[in-house]
Parts: structure tokens; sequence; C-alpha cells
């Protein structure tokens, strides 16, 4: 589940609360702007990338390196292509996935596709500091991604953030594709994916609800470690963080 609201509990690490600096690409984004960053729209997400008229992705996706040119990434379990998310074409697959009981528990998204429609476009419609994807897994759309730049987002408000830190939020939309392993190769591949493209990147976190277990295992089989317990509106996550210095080790 995507964090928003948090402050990190007493528990965090040291090293990862020395940085809580405003990157460059912060403070520019501040002077367009015009202020600081708003609260984000419904309550657990910030905005992203402008929407052309059929749907894609309007913006450069400079601040995310230009992640739909990324390609492919091979993976033990296939390979994944993670695929900005156009609304006419994807939205019944991921409104479907979103009324799925094991993910409307901590997404909040179940309903009508208007409900799904509504958060999504709240994720396109921005600057390019978050791009909703499919995961696509030999060419089959099976997960449903969030990338964004952590730093950049109202989470850095209340979460220790550096520079460049880059945050992920996955749903394995089938069910059939749960409990086998695949949350797990699939966000090692994406974390190593990000660091591979962002080389400014040195972390990339997640907060995934603490209540959901098998989340939480995923992310540490992945090679995150985990970091803090952070409190966020109507909920606790674990603050978990994929280091690019010990990447090679976990």
């Amino acid at each position: 589940m995507p964090p928003t609201d948090a402050r990190a509990d007493g528990g965090a690490d040291a090293e990862d609360t020395l940085d809580l600096r405003l990157s460059d690409d912060f403070l520019a984004l501040l002077g367009r702007q015009g202020g600081a960053p708003g609260p984000e729209p419904g309550g657990d997400h910030g905005t992203t990338r402008g929407e052309g008229e059929d749907g894609a992705p309007a913006a450069d996706g400079s601040l995310l390196d230009r992640l739909g040119d990324w390609g492919p990434a091979p993976t033990p379990v296939g390979l994944l292509h993670l695929l900005p998310v156009r609304v006419e074409r994807d939205l019944p697959l991921i409104a479907r996935w979103m009324n799925d009981p094991a993910v409307a528990v901590f997404w909040e998204l179940a309903g009508p596709p208007s409900v799904a429609e509504a958060h999504v476009r709240r994720q396109l419609d921005g600057d390019g500091r978050r791009v909703p994807c499919l995961g696509l897994l030999d060419g089959r759309p099976m997960s449903y991604w969030e990338v964004y730049r952590a730093d950049l987002d109202p989470v850095a408000r209340h979460c220790p953030a550096r520079p460049h830190d880059t945050g992920v939020h996955l749903v394995v939309g089938e069910v059939a594709d749960r409990g086998r392993g695949l949350g797990s190769a699939l966000l090692r591949a994406v974390a190593d994916l990000v660091l591979d493209k962002r080389a400014a990147c040195a972390r990339v976190i997640a907060a995934p609800d603490l209540r959901n277990t098998p989340s939480v295992s995923a992310f540490l089989s992945a090679g995150f470690r985990f970091s803090a317990e952070v409190d966020l509106p109507g909920r606790r996550a674990a603050l978990m963080i994929r280091d690019r210095a010990l990447r090679a080790l976990l």
C-alpha cells in the first residue's frame, strides 16, 4: 500500500535519518509551483505526469529518467516489462484487480471503475514524479505498479528521504499469481532496474502495511531491509529500503 502521511518511529536506523535536506530538483519544483506541495489527492497518493488526449502520459518522464523507455528486465520467472498506464486501455483490468478483496483491504479502491479511474488519473496528472505502470510478464499483464520520486513526494515531509530516492508500490493482480514467490522476484527485478537506470538513485523504498504480512515478507525476500515502523493515517507501515551499496549482499 502506498505511503502517505508518515513519521519515522524511534526504531529507524540512524543512517536513514541523516540526509533530511531538500534536493535541488525539489527546490526547483517549489520555485515553479510557487510553494510547497499540497496534501496528496485522495489521502494516500501524490501526483505525476500529464496525460495526452489518448490517455497516454504526456510529460517527458525526466524526473524518473524516462521510465517508459527502460525496456524489459529479465527475472527468474520471465521477462518483465513496465508499461506506463493508459487509462482508456488499462482501466478495466486495474479496476477489476482493485475490487479483489485481498487488494481492496489495503488499497481501498474497490467500487465502480470510476473509483480506480480517479486514482489513476491523479497519478497521471502532474509533472512526471509518479508513473503508474502495468507489469507485463512475458507479455501478459499481471501486476500494477506505481514508481515515484520519494524525495519529491509529500511523503518526504514525514519519512526520511534522500535526493533521488525512488519509491515503489505493487499489486499482483491475479490470485493465481500470488503465494508462489512471484512478488519477491518482481520486486527485486524492479528495484534493480531502478538502480540500473537511475544512476543518481542510491535507495529504492517502500512502505507496505504492517498487517500485510505477505507483502512485507516479499520485500524482505527481494533484498529490502526493514528500516522502521511508520505511522500513516489509519494504519502503521513498514519502511523498507533496498540500498545500492547492499544490493550484491541482500
